[in-house]
């Protein structure tokens, strides 16, 4: 055994280089010359090269297609070929399909397509033209993995299929998504661009209108917009769907209803279906009362308009919303080829530069194919000049023949008595008697005659890069006479944009806010008894208020974020509810510790949770007299929703801690907001009201202290705060009250028992003091219990 000693850090980087590239180049992006990716390429030149798939011929099973596939070209997965070949069928993903698919290729609904034993393909029409003239020596060639076939660099396409068809891939730190495009304007694209390489983006905006999804969507953007996005080779196309609306009924029974006749392109349609149902049900389009999808081969998406109701602002909620309209992000990344025919290189690219690299590309393919042809014209020439030659001598010819011991003796004879090459000496010893004849002589005299007319058109052509563009531009004239069709994605550059006003959308009603110790959220009826709502087993309620729809929920976490939804957006369920993740983005071990209600009509009052409560068995109901719970009502709220909370204490495990305007609070994004920042292995405890005269603090280990709030500083949201309890290690701040001078807290021990604390038997401090023990037994402090408090 061998042992090579490496250094770690240049062979890991060595290796990882390598494993980059092979994905840029052998996976993930498509060639700027043929539009294609490697198993895209080796199942088109599989299924015309060894399978015979042309669309004259009857369709095969693709479990052969993607068996050749694999056994000569692709030494890959059999899931990802066939998916690729699936693709390729499907005229909602490509905007001019190259396979033609017989059986299940799935659909815009999302259903997948059947196995490969069951489907049959071949190629289309238009896949013909991307292989172009393969097997004329007009591309490259590399051996196959194993070396025993050869397989094309890149295919010798006629149409630029790379925008035609678009493409989308993500390889090692690049990517690229680009749309597929229109075939008519594309010709027209390349045919300026032929005439004059120099054409700007404005002129070739003029033919090249922008996109032109399969799916036939609606383009929103304006011309200086698309101008950038194909100078610059990235930006967004903004996709919505098309629709119209239309009436049913008579007299007083007019109804109207809104039809979609399109969808932006990539999208699955039943998950659009069922995304707008869901806000039907939950009464989020209070516009819209039934969906039902009646769409067969095009598309036709129903939504009923409720009496009375606007649908514009439905349309306008919808797209807000859900995905009939979204962004297709356009990043013009392919493989460019460089001055070795077999390596290209990643580049990002603008819509000339990617029209002009087809150009030239199709300059060296028609090169190669007229090379080729002349090469087989000048060697039939070379054939047909031997037999003329002999012509008028055949009877000499014959006896010479007859008089021979074999063919190759005849054909040595021949050479040797008329000076002929040894392929024109067996080219005429082949002939048959009747070629010999008066009228075939005529023929190949007629051909010759022929032949050498083209080689000296051939030769002119090769001359003048002129001419050779001429062949191209003709070439694209054919191609556009036959596959040229009309836009089906129209470019809408000036629209109105319906207004949205999400309060239009609310159903103005009464709930109670529900918030499991586990993070799990939802709204239910004000006349369902909150206590007995359904929490997943080990749960335990953590925040239950009365609140309006129009309301809002702020939260509070560990990690020192706070993130705020309208009250009207929370789940309304009689079930468990969503879990916060599904509406916020919380991180690894984040947990809610504190909640409250922002009023929607008068923007000071808020309702907050009692944080202090974690103890499992404890709700967060409001208490009355003697501390049983009751349910609060919208006409009847706790203590905690009338307290006027113009401001919050803030306050961490570590002792830390600070006021904060509650006008720093509201509606937040998915990410939330830092509202503390917070030490090392420190976390947010929870909040309470700032509205009293003292505030009371206690540990775990049954340690208060007292002070007088106007101690704490009122910081903005993101400050680290000041010591409010000095806390040793192995202690942690529990809980905290602002309380009047006469004010009693009972706390929960580990015991489960409530034990109260008198704030007038206690000594008014100074913060950052560690206090007194002030629970002395039950173990250590878990929770609050509220109680009547007397002079607040």
């Amino acid at each position: 055994m061998t042992v090579v000693n490496v250094d770690i850090a240049e062979e890991s980087r060595t290796r990882y280089l390598t494993y980059a590239l092979s994905v840029v180049s052998s996976r993930a992006l498509p060639d700027v010359r043929d539009g294609l990716k490697p198993v895209q390429r080796r199942i088109l030149y599989a299924m015309l090269q060894n399978l015979r798939l042309t669309p004259e011929h009857a369709h095969r099973k693709s479990a052969a297609v993607v068996g050749e596939v694999l056994a000569r070209y692709h030494p890959h997965g059999d899931t990802a070929c066939y998916e690729a070949m699936v693709r390729m069928a499907q005229d909602f993903s490509l905007r001019y399909p190259l396979v033609d698919g017989q059986g299940n290729f799935g659909s815009l609904d999302g259903d997948s397509a059947a196995a490969y034993r069951y489907t049959e393909a071949k190629l289309t029409d238009i896949a013909l033209e991307v292989l172009g003239d393969i097997g004329q020596e007009t591309v490259a060639e590399r051996d196959n993995f194993d070396q025993t076939a050869k397989e094309p660099v890149v295919l010798p396409s006629r149409l630029p299929n790379l925008l035609m068809n678009g493409s989308a891939g993500i390889a090692v730190g690049m990517a690229t998504a680009i749309p597929p495009h229109n075939l008519t304007e594309l010709v027209k694209g390349l045919l300026l661009a032929i005439e004059d390489p120099e054409i700007t983006d404005s002129k070739l905006l003029n033919v090249i209108k922008g996109p032109d999804f399969p799916t036939g969507c609606l383009i929103l953007n304006s011309r200086s917009e698309l101008k950038t996005i194909y100078s610059t080779g990235r930006g967004a196309i903004r996709m919505r769907a098309a629709y119209e609306l239309e009436k049913t009924g008579s007299g007083s029974r007019v109804r109207e209803r809104i039809v979609i006749s399109s969808v932006p392109y990539g999208i699955d349609k039943s998950d659009l279906i069922a995304k707008i149902a869901d806000l039907i049900i939950t009464r989020k389009v209070p516009q819209l009362s039934d969906i039902r999808d009646e769409s067969t081969d095009i598309v036709r998406i129903v939504l009923e308009v409720s009496a009375g109701a606007d649908p514009e602002k439905a349309m306008a909620y919808l797209f807000k919303h859900t995905a009939l309209q979204q962004n297709f992000y356009v990043n013009l990344t392919a493989l460019v080829p460089t001055a070795n025919a077999l390596v290209s290189r990643p580049e990002q690219l603008s819509l000339r530069a990617m029209l002009l690299h087809f150009i030239d590309f199709r300059i060296k393919v028609t090169q190669a194919k007229l090379q080729f042809e002349r090469a087989k014209l000048s060697e039939r020439i070379h054939l047909l000049e031997g037999l003329a030659s002999v012509i008028d001598l055949i009877e000499q010819v014959i006896k010479i023949v007859r008089s021979s011991s074999g063919r190759s003796d005849a054909a040595q004879k021949l050479q040797k008595r008329f000076k002929l090459s040894e392929a024109q000496a067996y080219f005429i010893v082949d002939l048959r008697v009747y070629q010999l004849s008066k009228t075939s002589i005529e023929e190949v005299t007629g051909e010759l005659e022929e032949k050498r007319k083209r080689v000296a058109e051939i030769d002119r052509i090769l001359k003048s890069e002129r001419a050779i563009k001429g062949e191209i531009a003709a070439d694209l004239q054919r191609i556009l006479a036959q596959y040229g069709d009309s836009r089906r994605s129209p470019v809408v550059s000036e629209f109105e944009e319906p207004e949205f006003d999400k309060e239009e959308y609310v159903q103005h009603e009464d709930a109670y806010v529900i918030v499991s110790r586990d993070g799990w959220l939802k709204r239910i009826r004000t006349t369902s008894d909150p206590q007995a709502t359904r929490i997943r087993e080990g749960d335990a309620l953590f925040f239950v208020e009365a609140a309006s729809t129009r309301d809002t929920l702020v939260l509070f976490t560990s990690f020192g974020n706070t993130f705020g939804t309208q009250v009207f957006d929370l789940s309304h369920t009689t079930g468990f509810g969503e879990p916060v993740q599904k509406m916020f983005r919380f991180g690894d071990g984040e947990q809610i510790v504190g909640a409250l209600i922002l009023k929607k009509e008068n923007g000071d009052a808020a309702t907050l949770s009692e944080p202090e409560m974690h103890a499992p068995e404890q709700a967060a109901f409001t208490f009355a007299a003697g501390g049983k719970p009751r349910k609060a009502s919208p006409a009847s709220n706790s203590h905690a929703a009338k307290a006027k909370a113009a401001e919050l204490l803030l306050f961490t495990k570590h002792g830390y801690g600070f006021r904060l305007e509650q006008s720093a609070l509201g509606l937040t994004k998915k990410v939330g907001k830092r509202v503390m920042r917070l030490g090392s292995n420190d976390a947010l405890q929870g909040i309470c009201p700032a509205d009293g005269e003292l505030l009371l603090l206690v540990t775990e280990q049954g340690y208060g202290t007292c002070f007088l709030l106007s101690e704490v500083p009122a910081l903005n949201a993101g400050s680290k705060g000041v010591i409010l309890q000095r806390v040793p290690d192995g202690d942690a701040l529990c809980l905290a009250r602002s309380a009047g001078k006469k004010s009693s807290v009972a706390v929960i021990t580990a015991d489960g028992k409530a034990r109260q604390v008198d704030v007038a038997a206690m000594t008014i401090g100074s913060r950052a003091k560690r206090g007194l023990k002030v629970v002395k037994r039950g173990g250590k402090v878990i929770g609050l219990a509220p109680v009547q408090i007397v002079g607040r």
